[in-house]
């Protein structure tokens, strides 16, 4: 697999997804080794995702480098969750992946996860 046949599957997944009512790409570039996707979704209960993957190629697969998910309410005013890998917890396990979990504030330790893989899990909890 290559970074443009990754990309392609990204949006793939969101196309074909029957959580996702709406896409609204941010930003998007691929090179040869690595590539970045943004976008704000809207899904089917009217929850907003906001999703931001950078990733790069080796060896055919693709591997999440940097990444950034934050699921709210409809009116952007309640977090559900955010997962990131943003190195500011490194007391946590699977440092320096985690979780922000909504109401509670609670930081909770994460694994890494493409934005294909949040989409599986999120249709999971929906």
């Amino acid at each position: 697999m290559d970074t443009e046949a990754y990309l392609a599957a990204i949006k793939a997944k969101l196309v074909n997804s029957a959580i996702v009512r709406h896409i609204d790409i941010v930003q998007e570039y691929v090179t040869p080794e690595h590539g970045f996707f943004r976008a704000r979704l809207t899904l089917q209960n009217d929850d907003f995702l906001e999703v931001a993957e950078f990733f790069q190629v080796l060896q055919g697969g693709a591997q999440t480098v940097e990444y950034r998910y934050q699921w709210m309410d409809h009116d952007r005013q309640v977090l559900r969750k955010r997962w990131d890998n943003a190195a500011h917890f490194p007391g946590i396990a699977n440092f320096p992946h985690h979780v922000h979990v909504g109401l509670t504030g609670a930081v909770e330790p994460g694994r890494s996860l493409s934005t294909i893989d949040l989409v599986d899990q999120i249709e999971q909890e929906l």
